[in-house]
């Protein structure tokens, strides 16, 4: 069964989470709103998207443009709102060893229980993009132990991405994940599989020793499979990075030509919460009224 919690008031402890054998699913987010609604359908891990964060704050692709800032800033914000478990996409650690530590530490104190680091070149772009380049699998391993000697606590968890699958082959992959895996990462993400093949020679190498991640990206290259279908095939961590934003440019661009085309948002009500809802699921009166407690004190 997937594990869909309600979260408790402390972060969920996705370290114990990911020990079960119950695979934890994870939507992707950009921001608070966002990752509040997850928590409120149930969920207790989010993903906090490069990607997702490039196409909503920038209005760009996942080309290398976005910083550490911008993540911080969003986790932070996520942080303050929400008690879930943020497993952060990272990149690549945003330069060498040095500014890994220095992302890890940024990052873990504005809350992130898990940190996502890749062996891209920098700038480096979306898995699902060609043209990638990596970095030398000496200089990622040091950079992973760059990053587990960074944090502060071993309950922030660190993920070894590796590119390799689309650039240098199954084989290579496979071969840097094992390289991450010795260097004691605490799970592990090979991105871009694209076949049954793929993940059996995966699960084969690595099932039962550490957690594996599935990335699921609508028209990627990897084939879209259930939450409950990956469970079985081994792995303990999936993540929808981008669903969100796909569905909210698609509403949004009907909304807008409705907009134009009508000149009012009649038409679009029955597919919009209004200001009183909007205003109740954000809980403004229980904020105002916990405001107004501390006047004339």
């Amino acid at each position: 069964m997937t594990r869909q919690q309600h979260a408790t008031d402390q972060p969920a402890q996705l370290k114990q989470q990911l020990q079960d054998s119950s695979i934890v699913v994870a939507p992707g987010v950009f921001d608070a709103l966002g990752a509040s609604l997850a928590e409120q359908a149930g969920f207790d891990t989010v993903y906090l998207s490069g990607a997702s964060l490039a196409y909503t704050q920038l209005g760009r692709p996942d080309i290398g443009l976005l910083s550490i800032t911008e993540i911080c800033t969003a986790m932070s914000h996520i942080r303050e709102r929400t008690h879930l478990s943020v497993v952060v996409d990272c990149d690549t650690g945003f330069g060498n060893a040095m500014n890994v530590m220095r992302s890890v530490r940024l990052l873990e104190r504005a809350g992130a229980n898990a940190i996502q680091l890749e062996d891209q070149t920098y700038p480096k772009r979306c898995g699902h993009l060609r043209g990638k380049t990596l970095v030398s699998k000496s200089e990622m391993v040091g950079k992973l132990h760059a990053a587990l000697d960074a944090r502060e606590s071993d309950s922030t968890l660190i993920i070894g991405r590796t590119d390799a699958l689309g650039v240098e082959g199954t084989d290579s992959a496979i071969e840097r994940a094992q390289a991450y895996y010795e260097a004691g990462v605490d799970m592990l993400f090979i991105e871009g599989i694209r076949s049954d093949e793929d993940i059996s020679k995966i699960m084969t190498q690595f099932k039962g020793k550490v957690p594996i991640m599935a990335n699921m990206v609508e028209g990627g290259d990897t084939p879209l499979q259930n939450a409950q279908a990956l469970e079985d095939l081994g792995f303990s961590l999936v993540i929808f990075p981008g669903a969100l934003v796909r569905a909210i440019t698609h509403m949004a661009s009907r909304f807008f030509a409705t907009l134009k085309q009508d000149g009012t948002t009649d038409a679009f009500r029955d597919q919009m919460l209004d200001f009183k809802q909007l205003n109740d699921y954000l809980g403004t009166q229980a904020m105002l009224e916990l405001g107004e407690q501390y006047d004339n004190r």
